[in-house]
Parts: structure tokens; C-alpha cells; sequence
């Protein structure tokens, strides 16, 4: 009995670890897709839905029924999810992959500030901490991306938009999720995202069907499935503090990666900024659950 007790908890460590390192490795490929950054996207929504779908249909989670306001802030929320991997993925092409990671999590920041305007009151002192840590290390990272190039600036301004965007979606489908189960919920996003993302990439002019599919399913697997499927069976289990902390670990693998596939270097002003958005994005995170 207490080697069943103790291994439920070791999954979920596990769980909590490995969904973050799988998200942290979806801008690896998006970089090698050469379908363009914004069908990119489609893509991984499009290959990962049947599977989303089938987890939804053994879970026995509804797809169908939902009331009309539930259904109406659902689609509000997939379109800006749509245009939130749309301008994520067009800023990954443009910068660094350990900003493109932290910038695309700023949305956690967004959380905390409507949090405190909901609430009408004061900041506490961690909820200051966090918002100091976040400016102050957002503006060297974006300093040190304008002196590198006005295009690694621009990638970077398209990261933040696109955490701007994710907070949207996660606050039109804060209800949602009270109704609907996780799968059956990604299942109704991908179905309304996916073809917003093909307008804006046939839009753009971007290739759309690939020479190569292995980035792409990958990407799929990693960042829609493994990602979100495992994260989502390892919140439940973590106090919101600790679920924070694991958000590092994206930013982390995020840099290693871009050093060993892309030669992207970080010099020590870079690691100050990425470590000060880092903690401000976990006390983010553990304030806002």
C-alpha cells in the first residue's frame, strides 16, 4: 500500500517536468517546419485533433450540447488562441527561442493584473515583486534584442503580443472548463482555431503544405498532446506555487535547445533579464493559480 501511494505522486512529478519540457520544444519545430510559421501552426492543431478527439470520446467527455454562451465565449477564446500561435510562431522565426518561450508566457503576468483589478485591491508585496521582476527584465531583453537587430526586437514584440492574446483565450474559457472536460474542450478550440490559422497564413502568403512532416507532427505531439495532456493530469496534484517553479524549466530547455540546434548564444545581461521575467512569471503563476 505504500509503494501505491508513493508512485501516483512520482507520476506526477514526472507529468509536471515532462509537460513543460515538451511545450518548451515546440519553437524547435516550428524553426525546422518549412511550411511557414503560421501554417505551422495550423498544422498542429490539424494532426493532433483526431487524437485529441479520440482521448475526449474515451473519457466519455461531451463535444456536442453546450449551452449558447459557453459555446459563444469558447469561440471567442479558439480565435485568440488562433491569433495567439499565429504571432507566437511569426516571432519565433525572428528571435531568440528562450525569449520567444518567456515572452509567449507573459499571459500569466496579464492574469495577475486583472486578478488585482477584479479583486479592487492593492498589490501584495509578491504581486509588486512580480510585476517589477517582469518590466524591468522585459526591458533588457527587448534592449539587448534591438541592439542585435530591429528584427529580433520585432520577434520579440510578436511574443508578447502573442501572451496578451493567451490570456484572452484562458479568460474566455475560465467557465468553460467548469462545464466541459479538458479534451473535450481542446477538441471544440481546434476545430475553430485551425481554420483561422489557414486564413491568416494564406494571408501571409505562407506555404502551407510541407515538404517534410516530421517538424509538424512532432510539433502536434509535443506541444497539443504530450504538452497539454500532461500537464493537464499534473496540475490537480501541485499547489500553485510549485506548478510556477516548473514554468522555468521552459525558458531553460527552451535556451539549450537554441544553443545546440541554432548556435544562439546568451551573454550574462541576457541570463539577468531571462532569470528576472522568469521568477516574475512563477510568482505570476502561483498567485493566480
Amino acid at each position: 500500500m505504500q509503494g501505491a501511494s508513493q508512485n501516483p505522486r512520482a507520476l506526477h512529478w514526472a507529468a509536471l517536468i515532462a509537460g513543460n519540457v515538451a511545450l518548451a520544444l515546440g519553437p524547435w519545430s516550428v524553426r525546422l517546419a518549412d511550411s511557414g510559421p503560421v501554417s505551422a501552426g495550423f498544422w498542429r492543431l490539424v494532426l493532433a485533433l483526431p487524437i485529441i478527439w479520440l482521448i475526449a470520446r474515451s473519457a466519455r467527455q461531451p463535444v456536442l450540447g453546450v449551452p449558447r454562451r459557453t459555446a459563444w465565449l469558447v469561440a471567442l477564446g479558439a480565435i485568440a488562441f488562433a491569433l495567439d500561435l499565429a504571432s507566437w510562431h511569426i516571432g519565433i522565426e525572428h528571435t531568440r527561442l528562450g525569449n520567444a518561450t518567456l515572452f509567449g508566457n507573459a499571459g500569466s503576468i496579464v492574469l495577475l493584473f486583472w486578478g488585482i483589478v477584479i479583486a479592487r485591491t492593492m498589490p501584495a508585496r509578491a504581486e509588486w515583486a512580480a510585476i517589477v521582476l517582469a518590466l524591468g527584465g522585459a526591458a533588457i531583453l527587448l534592449g539587448r534584442s534591438a541592439q542585435i537587430s530591429a528584427d529580433t526586437l520585432i520577434g520579440d514584440l510578436f511574443c508578447i503580443t502573442a501572451g496578451m492574446l493567451y490570456a484572452i483565450y484562458l479568460l474566455c474559457l475560465q467557465d468553460a472548463r467548469k462545464g466541459l472536460g479538458g479534451w473535450s474542450l481542446l477538441v471544440r478550440v481546434c476545430c475553430i482555431a485551425a481554420p483561422v490559422l489557414l486564413a491568416v497564413a494564406l494571408l501571409r502568403g505562407e506555404p502551407v503544405w510541407p515538404h517534410d512532416w516530421t517538424p509538424l507532427i512532432v510539433l502536434a505531439l509535443l506541444s497539443q498532446v504530450a504538452g497539454q495532456g500532461l500537464l493537464v493530469f499534473a496540475l490537480r496534484a501541485f499547489p500553485p506555487m510549485i506548478i510556477g517553479l516548473a514554468l522555468l524549466t521552459q525558458p531553460a530547455v527552451a535556451v539549450l535547445s537554441g544553443y545546440l540546434a541554432f548556435g544562439e548564444t546568451l551573454g550574462l545581461l541576457d541570463l539577468v533579464g531571462m532569470a528576472m521575467v522568469g521568477a516574475a512569471l512563477a510568482v505570476a503563476r502561483a498567485r493566480v493559480g
